[in-house]
């Protein structure tokens, strides 16, 4: 996949929670038509951005319609969410956190993962984890400074 401008890594952090932050950018970029939809498209809603609202108990076409309101910052859009599904504690972000970050990584995506990695020519990159696996294939190639650390 491309690099595409504005849209940050899964590891970046919004509140508590990785990957919101870069849902949040899909929603924008695709509104914008500035998110290639040969790469983004078939996915938007689905896999890791559903996963996101059922953790937060809110619907995807609900925070995207509020996204697109364009009067909310991501902080605030967090808050949004945390008013209609429910605020997480402490420690579901951190499972949630954990569970993300790790994810392909000897647990059901695996086999995902290895296909992707092969499909996108990065056999031999430290890729382990899908959030490796995006950063490497949009040009951001952050694993070796191990951002899932720094959470």
């Amino acid at each position: 996949m491309p690099l595409v401008p504005g849209l940050r890594s899964p590891y970046a952090k919004i509140g508590r929670l990785v990957y919101f932050g870069r849902m949040l950018d899909k929603m924008r970029l695709h509104a914008a038509g500035r998110l290639p939809l040969a790469d983004y498209g078939a996915n938007l809603g689905k896999g890791f951005d559903s996963r996101c609202c059922n953790f937060l108990r809110v619907k995807y076409e609900d925070l995207q319609a509020r996204v697109l309101a364009g009067d909310l910052d991501d902080a605030a859009l967090l808050a949004w969410c945390h008013e209609r599904g429910g605020a997480r504690t402490d420690e579901e972000c951190e499972i949630w956190n954990g569970f993300m970050i790790k994810r392909g990584w000897r647990d059901g995506a695996a086999g995902t993962l290895a296909q992707r990695i092969t499909e996108s020519g990065l056999v031999g990159q430290p890729v382990l984890t899908m959030f490796d696996y995006l950063d490497y294939d949009e040009g951001r190639a952050s694993a070796p400074e191990r951002p899932w650390e720094k959470i």
